[in-house]
């Protein structure tokens, strides 16, 4: 009988914790919702065309991988970019790389949310950009990969048009330029509910 009651609570338990880091499997266009220190952004993922690439994304949003993260990148008329670095300027832990899947037939339009990678097509894990013009430059060639455009910002877009032309420095931690003189942070990003 204890094992039979020992069982039974493990069976919750692991239903509980697969509820918590439920990705919508199912949800072709799961929204998720941001919110930052200049306000509320929603995007809207299309796992039709990216889905290897909306379930990394997801996976970082359930696990709370994405709260408490700045965005360190910003270049007007470029784009706006974060996921990747606490607001200490510590980059953070991140899971494989993943298939890029910048042919999927998304542009890399304004408005837009792709993945970042370096130089290696396939090096995507968290960090993740805005489109804050058209850039059909970052879109794949026959030549070339692309990056992977899986969704857009479905309300808000006012509060990335005001994030894209914030003052930006050469940050000499990082030596990196382009990062924001006021940190932006994302306060929390969250899998909204199922429409």
């Amino acid at each position: 009988m204890k094992w039979i009651i020992a069982a039974l609570m493990l069976g919750l338990s692991n239903v509980a914790l697969a509820a918590k880091v439920d990705i919508q499997p199912d949800n072709l266009y799961p929204q998720v919702e941001m919110q930052t220190t200049m306000g509320k952004i929603v995007v809207e993922l299309d796992r039709t065309r990216a889905p290897i690439t909306v379930d990394n994304f997801l996976t970082y949003v359930v696990k709370g991988d994405y709260d408490n993260t700045i965005f360190h990148r910003i270049i007007p008329e470029f784009v706006v970019q974060g996921g990747g670095l606490n607001p200490k300027l510590e980059e953070l832990p991140e899971s494989a790389p993943i298939v890029n899947e910048s042919g999927n037939g998304l542009s890399n339009a304004f408005g837009t949310i792709a993945m970042a990678r370096e130089n290696n097509p396939h090096s995507a894990t968290r960090q993740f950009y805005f489109n804050v013009a058209d850039n059909t430059k970052l879109d794949p060639s026959k030549r070339r990969w692309g990056y992977a455009v899986f969704g857009e910002v479905v309300e808000g877009r006012e509060i990335l048009e005001a994030m894209a032309v914030v003052p930006t420095e050469h940050n000499s931690k990082l030596n990196w330029p382009d990062v924001p003189v006021t940190q932006i942070v994302l306060k929390s990003a969250k899998l909204l509910p199922r429409k």
